[in-house]
């Protein structure tokens, strides 16, 4: 993986215990055989192109989860959204898992706002991995001290390569992750989506970026 960028490279070397690193690591029951490096090019090609021009906004989630970025490399995205989050930096992206397109919640929330919107946003998470329980690969458990410590210097790292305007922090645990490595971007805490928070999340997006909200109900 020598062509990738140097800042997936750094993400590609973290390794945590019960923590699945989908730009190295293989799951054997979902992925094709060759998901790894397509994971880790894809991010790769979208860090180049974010990386021309300052961005708009980075939107911050907490870690990868085993429905969504586990599978895609890709944060707040799922197999149903792959292709539409690669479009957005005019890429493609070959989805690195097998059988049927698996969706997720807060993927779906995220990107029915995000349709709507004709801005430059970098979307990545406080931790950049996907932090399982003990001995359930397919499981989602917060991050720890640790890993949000090393998740934090790797969201400095990628604040000061895409200069983002400001920094758009989905929930409250991203948002003081935020606020502790920032100090000249602005840092605006949207409510998560999940647990009854999408009307709340969707109209906070929407007012930030003047449009009108998408309300239906998702998934």
């Amino acid at each position: 993986m020598s062509l990738l960028h140097p800042f997936v490279n750094a993400v590609a070397a973290l390794q945590f215990e019960n923590c699945f690193n989908p730009y190295v690591d293989r799951c054997e029951v979902h992925d094709q055989e060759d998901a790894p490096y397509l994971r880790a090019t894809s991010l790769s090609a979208m860090v180049e192109s974010a990386a021309c021009e300052p961005v708009d906004a980075i939107w911050v989630g907490r870690d990868l989860g085993y429905r969504g970025g586990r599978r895609t490399g890709l944060a707040l995205t799922d197999d149903v959204h792959i292709d539409r989050h690669a479009k957005r930096w005019d890429l493609s992206a070959k989805r690195p898992t097998v059988g049927t397109a698996v969706a997720e919640r807060t993927a779906a929330v995220v990107w029915n706002i995000l349709d709507l919107i004709d801005a430059r946003i970098f979307l990545w998470n406080v931790f950049p991995l996907h932090p399982h329980e003990l001995d359930e690969p397919f499981s989602n458990r917060q991050h720890n001290a640790r890993e949000r410590r090393a998740g934090e210097e790797v969201l400095q790292n990628l604040i000061a390569l895409l200069r983002p305007e400001r920094i758009i922090a989905i929930g409250n645990e991203a948002a003081a992750s935020a606020s502790h490595v920032v100090d000249a971007v602005p840092v605006i805490c949207v409510r998560h989506p999940s647990y009854g928070g999408q009307t709340r999340f969707l109209h906070q997006i929407a007012e930030l970026y003047e449009i009108a909200p998408r309300t239906r109900s998702l998934l």
